[in-house]
Formats: C-alpha cells, structure tokens, sequence
C-alpha cells in the first residue's frame, strides 16, 4: 500500500462513560514517546498525589479541572502527536448524551474514529449512538476498540460476540471501513506494541493500523470546486495587470487550460496560471490553497465558486440539511441566521423541520417542531441567495454549513446537506 509519510490524520475517540478513551490517548502519546519531559514530570506529580502509583494515562488529555474532579472528559481536548510515518491531530471527545454537539465538533473534519467498548459490557446504547453519529458525519475509517480485554482473560470469544453484535447494528449504516483491535489501555496492549496476552489476534495494533490507514482517497478527487476566498491585486511593477482569485481547493483537480465555469453568474473561462505561493504550477489538487488566473476578465468576488464547466455543482436557495442545534438556547421559527459555506455568507432561515432524530431508539419523530441543545434533525433551509451545494456523503467541505446567531455571534448548528 502507498503511505504518504508525514501526511496529517485527524481522528476523534468516542464511547462510553468510563470505557478508558482518555486513558487511551495517554497510552498512545507515553507509548510512541510523545510526551515533553516537564509534562511528563508533572503527570506524574499529580498521579502521587492522587495516591497512584505509576502514571496515570488519562491527565494527559483531561485537562480542564472539573475533568479532573470527575475524572471525566466535558470538552473537546485536542491533542498533536508525530510518529515518523505520519502527524496526528486527536479529538478526545465526551461520552455523555447530553455533549452529544462536542461529538459532532470534533468528528467533523475526522478521517478516522476509535470507538471504544468496553469488553465486560459489550455494545451498549452509547455505542451505537456514537456509530450512528460518526455513520451520519461519514467518517471514513472506523476503528473499533475493544478496551478492557485484561478484564475478561483476554478471552477471544467475548471479543468476536462484541464483533458480532456491532456487525450487526453496523449494517443498517453508511459505515465503509471498519476494522476491529482488542485492546488494554491501562496496560498498553495493542496500542502501541502487539500484545503477547492474545496471540489468537493476527492484525496489527493501534498505532499502526492508523499510520498505515489510506486516506488520500478519502478526498473527492473528481468534482472540482475551488471557493473563492479573496481576490488578489497587487498593484506593483511586473504584477500591473495580476488579477487573481485566491482560496482552498475543496475538491478535484485543477489544470491550467481547464474549461472552467463561475458559479453563481454562470460565465465561463479557462485557467491561465496557478500559483501556490511563489511557485507557479501546472496542476493543483485538494486540498491546496492557491491563486489561479483566467484568460478572461470576469466579475469575482469572495464566495464564488470556480468549477469545471461539464461538472458543475447544484445552486438552490432551498435544500434539505442534517441540522445538529449546538447552541443552549433553542431554534427561533422564521428567524434569519447567518448561513456560512465554504467562503459565502449568505442570510438563511429554517422552514420546516421535517423530522428529529431519537437517538436512543434510531426513530424519526415527526411531530416535534422544536430544536434544542444537542437535537439532530432534518430541516429544510431557505437562504436569501443561491448557494453552491454538493450532498454531504459526495463532499464534506461543499456539503456542510453552519449557522449563527446575528445578535450573539454564536455558531448555534452545523449540519450535512443531503
């Protein structure tokens, strides 16, 4: 398989109350040797005065004092790591129903997620919440860790069952890559290093399962979309006539002398010049952030979209959205928010709620038409402009918006296009 080194994963941890995600985290940051010393020293200070002996693996990432306190993870904590195959982002997120809008924050630009389940109980409720969550996020890689084996006997037939029965609710999901590693945190078996506990599992550990994951395919490297972030004038000697239109490539491929379309006005163009930094290239791919020149001089402004003239995205005032409402106060009827997608901004208000989402019991509730903290649900949106818009599951950077409160400034929803 062809491992691009050094290349960034962002994964997020998810599972029950006490089924050892911080711990985890900590054992893979003090197993691969990515701990600072004077972080280290003061670890392990706290874990004495906390009356345990050793290390104890979870401070490392439950950083807020009444995490602490509870010995308990409320927040999203992020933490870095670099192995020499590759650098890691970490989104520790928390197991409670009701910090169900931190899950959704930190899984949402995740390429990976561990869910963990503990061995003594299986797959509870909590683990196919977290599933269905990352299932609706389209998370593409699913490592479910089977935690707490040392607690069992290492015993092999508890973790194919816990196999099984995830397997089994797995199936009526949008799940397309699942891998399963049993696993002791506590002790390190088949984090970091393969266990000698169960030689009956023939796979590799954690960490190598995430060095050795293939995400770049994960990008959707056929629909071209490049978002207009701002446009670029110079205005010095040599650079005169310069007019170029600088942004993220969402998706696809860009190529100098593409046919490319200007979305919402409609006009078309080629591409005259790329440019990524001082360096002028001849192709550009996601998700690069460049400067690209037309032949033609055309009206561009920031939160245009610059696509290839045969594979255009849809443009809509209306569509339908996977709506998580992350804010304490509720969804106001009829109120208009700011609506952000990829570099546009637009006013928007929620029409209709089609259904909410149990997530306890995976049952659409029609007729609830309110939204509070932590409700996912369908709505249908109605912006004061056209957006250019791709489903979710075909792009997640086209696909997802959030919303904000004009009078607060708060982001109160995210949700998924579909």
């Amino acid at each position: 398989m062809d491992i691009k080194y050094n290349q960034l994963l962002r994964f997020t941890t998810a599972g029950s109350v006490d089924d050892g995600k911080s711990t985890l985290i900590g054992r893979l940051l003090y197993d691969s040797k990515s701990i600072f010393e004077d972080q280290l020293s003061a670890i392990e200070n706290t874990s004495k005065q906390k009356g345990i002996d050793g290390v104890d693996l979870a401070l490392f990432t439950d950083g807020l004092k009444d995490e602490r306190e509870q010995g308990i993870t409320i927040d999203v904590a992020y933490r870095y790591f670099t192995t020499p195959k590759r650098k890691f982002i970490i989104a520790d997120t928390p197991g409670h129903i009701e910090y169900t809008r931190n899950m959704v924050t930190g899984a949402s630009t995740a390429n990976a997620a561990i869910i963990l389940i503990d061995a003594r109980n299986g797959v509870i409720e909590q683990t196919k919440r977290h599933a269905y969550i990352a299932s609706l996020l389209q998370i593409p890689h699913i490592l479910v860790c089977v935690n707490k084996m040392d607690l069992v006997d290492y015993d092999e037939e508890t973790f194919n069952e816990i196999v099984r029965q995830f397997e089994e609710f797995s199936s009526k999901l949008y799940i397309r890559d699942v891998r399963y590693i049993p696993i002791s945190a506590l002790d390190g078996d088949n984090v970091v290093n393969r266990s000698e506990n169960m030689d009956w599992y023939e796979d590799s550990p954690l960490l190598h399962a995430l060095e050795t994951i293939h995400i770049s395919s994960d990008i959707n490297k056929i629909d071209m979309r490049f978002a207009v972030q701002t446009v670029i004038r110079p205005q010095l000697e040599g650079f005169i006539d310069y007019r170029g239109y600088a942004g993220r490539l969402q998706s696809g491929i860009l190529r100098v002398g593409d046919e490319i379309a200007v979305l919402p006005s409609g006009f078309s163009s080629k591409v005259k010049s790329i440019n990524a930094g001082e360096k002028e290239l001849e192709e550009a791919f996601a998700p690069m952030s460049i400067a690209v020149t037309l032949e033609d001089d055309i009206d561009i402004s920031r939160g245009d979209m610059i696509v290839k003239k045969n594979n255009q995205p849809e443009t809509s005032q209306e569509f339908d959205v996977m709506l998580c409402w992350l804010n304490r106060s509720s969804a106001r009827p009829r109120t208009k928010y700011t609506i952000m997608h990829t570099s546009n901004e637009k006013k928007a208000m929620i029409k209709d709620i089609v259904y909410k989402m149990d997530i306890n019991k995976f049952e659409r509730d029609t007729e609830d038409k309110e939204l509070h903290m932590n409700d996912i649900a369908r709505v249908t949106l109605r912006t004061t402009h056209r957006l250019m818009i791709d489903e979710y599951r075909d792009n997640r950077n086209t696909g997802s918006v959030i919303l904000i409160d004009d009078s607060t400034k708060e982001t109160v929803a995210a949700g998924m296009i579909i």
